[in-house]
């Protein structure tokens, strides 16, 4: 954790213990408030490679979910154009792919490159 990110865990430590010198305290000590950081934690966070909690993804998804039935009752959502954008892909740094095809066999080799070929379908 350290090595990963020094500040965030020297604030993290700070705010959850109000520990505020942790290099004082005994190594083991030191290691198990770390791991004792909750999953909203700054270094937490960093670990898992989110930079949003599990709470804002999934109210995000919530909303997208909901976003997305309304679209579908719209002119728009029958004709299929003007999808919504999708808030949890952006907070969690997915860029929406808009992906279009002339022919079925540019959809075919599109499609084999994703599931690795025509053995996994």
């Amino acid at each position: 954790m350290v090595g990963l990110d020094e500040g965030a865990l020297t604030c993290d430590l700070a705010e959850t213990y109000h520990v505020f010198d942790w290099r004082g305290l005994p190594v083991r000590l030191a290691a198990t408030l770390a791991m004792g950081l909750g999953p909203k934690s700054r270094i937490m966070k960093k670990l898992s490679g989110c930079d949003v909690d599990i709470d804002t993804l999934l109210l995000a998804t919530i909303s997208d979910a909901l976003r997305v039935m309304i679209w579908q009752n719209t002119e728009d959502g029958h004709r299929g154009r003007n999808k919504p954008t999708l808030v949890s892909e952006i907070i969690a740094g997915n860029k929406p792919e808009d992906v279009g095809f002339a022919t079925a066999a540019e959809f075919d080799a599109w499609r084999a490159g994703l599931i690795g070929g025509e053995n996994n379908a």
